[in-house]
């Protein structure tokens, strides 16, 4: 049993690690798409609460967590096109736009919790949650099974995203203009294309993957809803989002590297017991490198028309 104990560690921390990576991953990206167009998302936090009770609200009434899954993205994405209005067509402040975010989503779910579910801290267990996928032919390899055996459909949408956002971004006119849109939107302008809807679009793409998110914590890889459940991810995420150099096979490698960490704390309290008193120690270092992330990467260099209002020219 002691000599199959460091594999299955090994594995089990594999499988926990695309557990946790799974939701900073797709917030991360989320937050590329609208800082690629020039608006910063801070408020990504705010949208995965609002993702992962929508999810498990309209789970918990319809028992479909297909449907559940589909209104998160729409409450994610309605909570980033506030976000654009006021960013983008009123030129607001994006900083304190995005604190307002967090801020109501986390007031306005901790108060749905009471109204649904008559509770304070966690929400009643769903029981019709995302299924996990089975893929019995790999499910025996060691390490490789223990993470890919069993699935969740949201975990290989994540790694889906990142490539798709990756052609998106570098392939398509679409990706040409949004990263004008954030580097230089007086070229884009020029050229015929409106900035507004073009950031206003990015931004409204970051609250989908963001409230898709926090979908999975609720109703993918847990099974209730629960008060400021995203307990700090959307931040997280927009480190990965810094230490990725905000291009998404970046995101992903840095939102893997977060969610080994979250995997590492977990695994010290299960295999280790001795070692439970720096447990905390160990969960602290996500957040400590989001403090790095911010303030000491310097290689991280963010589009040139990031935050900057712009102003149509007009001609005399």
């Amino acid at each position: 049993m002691m000599q199959g104990l460091p594999l299955d560690l090994i594995g089990w921390v594999f499988a926990v690690t695309l557990q946790m990576a799974t939701p900073l991953v797709l917030a991360g990206l989320g937050g590329m798409y609208s800082e690629r167009g020039g608006v910063v998302n801070i408020g990504l936090e705010g949208m995965m609460l609002m993702g992962a009770f929508t999810a498990a609200a309209v789970t918990y009434y319809t028992l479909n967590p297909w449907l559940g899954i589909l209104a998160a993205v729409a409450a994610g994405g309605g909570l980033a096109a506030v976000h654009a209005i006021v960013c983008v067509k009123f030129k607001g402040n994006h900083i304190v736009s995005g604190t307002g975010i967090i801020l109501f989503g986390a007031g306005f779910t901790t108060l749905m919790l009471e109204v649904v579910w008559h509770r304070k801290g966690y929400g009643e267990t769903i029981t019709n949650t995302i299924p996990d996928i089975v893929i019995e032919p790999i499910q025996n390899i060691p390490l490789i099974g223990q993470a890919f055996g069993v699935i969740s459909p949201i975990v290989i949408f994540m790694f889906v995203a990142t490539i798709l956002s990756w052609y998106i971004l570098f392939k398509t006119p679409f990706g040409l203009r949004l990263r004008a849109a954030g580097e230089d939107p007086s070229t884009l302008d020029s050229a015929g294309v409106s900035v507004e809807w073009t950031r206003a679009i990015g931004v409204i793409i970051s609250g989908c993957l963001a409230g898709l998110g926090g979908a999975y914590l609720s109703i993918g890889f847990g099974s209730a809803f629960g008060k400021n459940m995203t307990d700090g991810r959307g931040f997280i995420a927009l480190a990965a989002m810094i230490f990725g150099n905000w291009s998404p096979f970046g995101i992903l490698i840095a939102g893997l590297f977060f969610g080994f960490l979250d995997g590492l704390n977990y695994a010290i309290q299960i295999y280790f017991p001795a070692l439970l008193p720096y447990a905390n120690f160990i969960a602290m270092l996500p957040y400590l490198l989001v403090v790095v992330a911010l303030g000491v990467i310097r290689r991280s260099i963010p589009p040139k028309g990031i935050a900057i209002p712009y102003e149509k020219e007009r001609k005399a």
